[in-house]
């Protein structure tokens, strides 16, 4: 990983920007949470954020929102916490959350780095990350989060047998994380149970397969093959 990522993973680290959308993210105070304000709560986000008992299932990368919508409408008796860190994309989605059928979930304006300071150790059930931006220019490879720090966080807030699915369209990213998740130190903390770069041709019965995002139709449409990995926490 990068040093220049390195204060991400940091406890002290704080989030610094002009963005006129932070402050109109503020009109969704009831379910948005921005920067920091998410880590307030590790180890309380069902007692005190979703007062209720549930599965916690957390997306990172929620782009424009269509698996977050729809999973949190499929599946109203989870509790569901997206965040991305874009701000224009976090407030129309939020806009778009505001109207949904269901309330069971929460959206934060954050980061990926950030989730072993937003979650307590084995509180998370289920961690997705679906199409997220690859960086393919190699000088900005440092800026992509699935590196072995990011495995090293999405286990300590997985809980034992937790599950880090993932999918991707880019051929140059899924590469890069098979390098990843196929270290030693990688393989300490996880079972690899799925790694397909052809996952409707290769795994068409994978809990992956059943379902399509809206641009993971698009990726399909243009006959690209989407590649997809399941991770389960080896944590006892």
């Amino acid at each position: 990983m990068s040093k220049k990522n390195d204060h991400l993973y940091q406890k002290d680290f704080e989030y610094k920007h002009r963005n006129p959308y932070h402050e109109k993210l503020s009109e969704f105070d009831e379910f948005v949470m921005r920067d920091n304000e998410s880590e307030k709560y590790p180890g309380v986000w069902n007692k005190e954020v979703f007062d209720r008992e549930a599965p916690l299932c957390v997306e990172i990368g929620t782009g424009y929102g269509h698996f977050m919508l729809d999973y949190c409408e499929q599946n109203p008796d989870v509790n569901f916490v997206g965040m991305d860190f874009r701000f224009k994309r976090s407030y129309n989605l939020a806009r778009k959350l505001a109207k949904h059928p269901h309330k069971n979930f929460k959206y934060l304006r954050a980061r990926g780095e950030r989730i072993q300071f937003m979650f307590e150790e084995g509180e998370v059930d289920k961690l997705f990350y679906f199409f997220p931006d690859p960086w393919p220019k190699k000088r900005h490879h440092k800026k992509r989060l699935f590196q072995q720090p990011f495995l090293e966080a999405a286990y300590k807030v997985l809980r034992p047998g937790g599950t880090l699915f993932v999918k991707t369209d880019h051929s140059g990213y899924a590469d890069w994380m098979v390098e990843v998740m196929d270290k030693p130190e990688a393989l300490e903390l996880f079972d690899i149970r799925l790694k397909t770069l052809n996952l409707y041709e290769e795994a068409p019965e994978h809990y992956l397969a059943s379902f399509q995002t809206k641009f993971e139709k698009i990726f399909l449409q243009k006959n690209d093959r989407i590649k997809a990995f399941e991770l389960v926490s080896k944590k006892q």
